[in-house]
């Protein structure tokens, strides 16, 4: 199985783009790149069946286009996150504003909280939470607390000491029938039977950011051999481009709140 999705939210990079956070040494982004690759992404979300919300792009916020970071949709409710990064507090206002066009109320993380949505891995049967350098463990906590409302169960995965990775998904999907692709860095840490994991070799590291929208799993560009073993195992790919967004530690899952 796997989660149907009809809308997403999106917002495009800015002029300030350039100056976002990273850990990374891949050199500045170039923003009309970004802006085509965005656009890209957009286009392949509306042909996997989404309604894309595109937010106005953030001048202020050099982050921003990485709107996963700001909320967590789960069972028809939405949750605002507090970004453990302090410059990209201001991002979640303008995101909580969408979504409640779409949900009778929001719901808000609570200080002295931090999580970053791209420490959170949902699955069928379990949602993974990353502790990172962005999400605390009063962020888990709360987020845990949610979840279970409606009988949703987290396992928790520190990756504090991994250098490699800026959040949990930077190094796991879940791409639905029980199945995750998961980075070798990863797999020691996580409760899951191997017949559940989909390797990622150490080389192409990056591509286990991949994202599953309904029929279709979204890859980047230039990781030919996850592409080929989804493949292989009857899912349909969509590669995409998005070196600008690498640049500032950003891939696929982080440019979009599907719901």
């Amino acid at each position: 199985m796997s989660r149907r999705f009809r809308n997403a939210i999106v917002r495009p990079p800015g002029r300030s783009f350039a100056n976002g956070l990273t850990t990374a040494s891949l050199g500045l982004p170039d923003l009309s790149l970004a802006l085509d690759q965005h656009a890209a992404y957009c286009r392949a979300l509306e042909s996997c069946g989404v309604a894309v919300t595109v937010l106005p792009a953030s001048q202020e916020f050099a982050d921003a286009p990485f709107v996963e970071d700001t909320a967590i949709v789960s069972d028809g409710r939405a949750l605002t996150t507090i970004p453990g990064a302090p410059s990209r507090t201001g991002e979640v206002a303008s995101v909580r504003e969408a979504l409640a066009a779409f949900f009778d109320g929001v719901d808000a993380l609570e200080a002295p909280a931090t999580l970053d949505g791209g420490d959170v891995c949902e699955g069928d049967d379990r949602v993974f939470v990353g502790i990172s350098h962005r999400t605390n463990a009063a962020g888990v906590r709360q987020l845990a607390r949610w979840l279970a409302r409606t009988g949703r169960r987290t396992a928790t995965v520190d990756i504090r000491d991994l250098d490699s990775i800026l959040h949990l998904k930077s190094g796991m999907a879940y791409i639905g029938d029980g199945r995750y692709a998961v980075a070798g860095v990863l797999r020691p840490r996580l409760e899951l039977h191997d017949r559940h994991i989909v390797r990622v070799e150490p080389e192409e590291s990056y591509a286990a950011n991949c994202v599953r929208v309904n029929d279709a799993v979204l890859v980047p560009d230039g990781f030919p051999g996850l592409a080929r073993r989804l493949e292989a195992l009857g899912y349909a790919t969509i590669a995409l481009d998005v070196s600008e967004f690498r640049k500032l530690d950003g891939g696929l899952s982080c440019l979009s709140l599907r719901f």
